[in-house]
Formats: C-alpha cells, sequence, structure tokens
C-alpha cells in the first residue's frame, strides 16, 4: 500500500510538473509581442503608407506638452504628405498673429528617403507648403515608438513623440 503511495505521488509530480514545463514564462511572452510589434512597424515601415500621431510635444525652449488630447498627425506616403500637428515656439516671419498656429500643410514631397539604421528607420521628407519649406524627419524604432522633427523657414524647430500606425481607409462611395 506504501508503494502505491509513493508511486502515485511521483506520478502526479511527473504531470504537474510536464504542465508547468509547458507554459511559456513572462519574459517568453514578452520577447515574442516584442517581435511580434517589430514585424509590424518593418511591414509599415517598407508599405511607405503610414501615420505618425503624436503624445507630446517638445517646442524648443519650453516644456513638454502633453497632446494625447489633442488630435493630431501627419500621414506619410512618397506621393503625399499631410500634416496637422500643433505648433509651440516661436515664428520668425511671415506668420499673423491669431491665425491658424498650426503645422498645417500638405503637398507632394520633393524628396523621401528611408534608411534602415541599427535601431531604427530614419525617414526624411521636404514638402513645400504655401508660404513655407517644410523639412521632416522621423525616427522610428523597431517597437514603433517614433520621435518626429518638423523644421521650418518661418518657425522655430519643434520635436514630436508618438507612435506610427497603419493609415484608416475611408469607405468608398
Amino acid at each position: 500500500m506504501n508503494t502505491k503511495k509513493v508511486v502515485f505521488g511521483l506520478f502526479l509530480f511527473g504531470l504537474v510538473t510536464i504542465g508547468f514545463a509547458q507554459e511559456k514564462t513572462r519574459k517568453q511572452i514578452r520577447e515574442e509581442k516584442k517581435i511580434e510589434k517589430q514585424k509590424q512597424t518593418a511591414i509599415l515601415v517598407d508599405s511607405k503608407d503610414f501615420v505618425f500621431v503624436a503624445r507630446n510635444a517638445l517646442p524648443q525652449g519650453f516644456r513638454t506638452i502633453d497632446l494625447t488630447t489633442n488630435p493630431n498627425y501627419v500621414k506619410f506616403s512618397p506621393d503625399f504628405i499631410k500634416s496637422e500637428m500643433p505648433f509651440f515656439g516661436r515664428a520668425f516671419s511671415g506668420i499673423g498673429y491669431g491665425g491658424d498656429g498650426g503645422l498645417k500643410f500638405e503637398g507632394k514631397p520633393q524628396e523621401f528617403t528611408i534608411k534602415k539604421d541599427k535601431k531604427q528607420y530614419l525617414i526624411n521628407a521636404v514638402v513645400k507648403g504655401i508660404n513655407d519649406v517644410y523639412r521632416l524627419s522621423l525616427s522610428v524604432y523597431f517597437e514603433g515608438s517614433a520621435t518626429l522633427s518638423i523644421i521650418s523657414n518661418n518657425r522655430s524647430t519643434i520635436s514630436y513623440n508618438g507612435e506610427i500606425f497603419m493609415p484608416e481607409k475611408k469607405p468608398e462611395q
């Protein structure tokens, strides 16, 4: 009888051990999520059609500004770039007081390049607006986070931290 209990106990111990050995650790799950996010980011950047949405703005000489409640985006594609970003900082010329202070422009980029680095993708674009030329420099990290800097002839440089996403497709009518 005692031998049967020992054998039964070892059998149960073996089942429990095998059951726990099959489960993934938190570290493995995190690593799998990270790899999946890297694949999604690579697909987005390789498609050359994505949207940058900022979480916060980093104007020169000012504190960081939270943009989570402020709608903003820059839609990137080799054929067309559209920006609806808020602006905080100094305007040098050609900007009237009381007007729309955002970086709102659209047009076909004169330049659009994508380079892959060790830790990130570097996307550079130049877009000519109505009264200004905008140089956009977007660093997209493999996990999907991104930093955008916009250099303008008439305004101080501003940077944004955020993420890239797939553009929403509008239903055709």
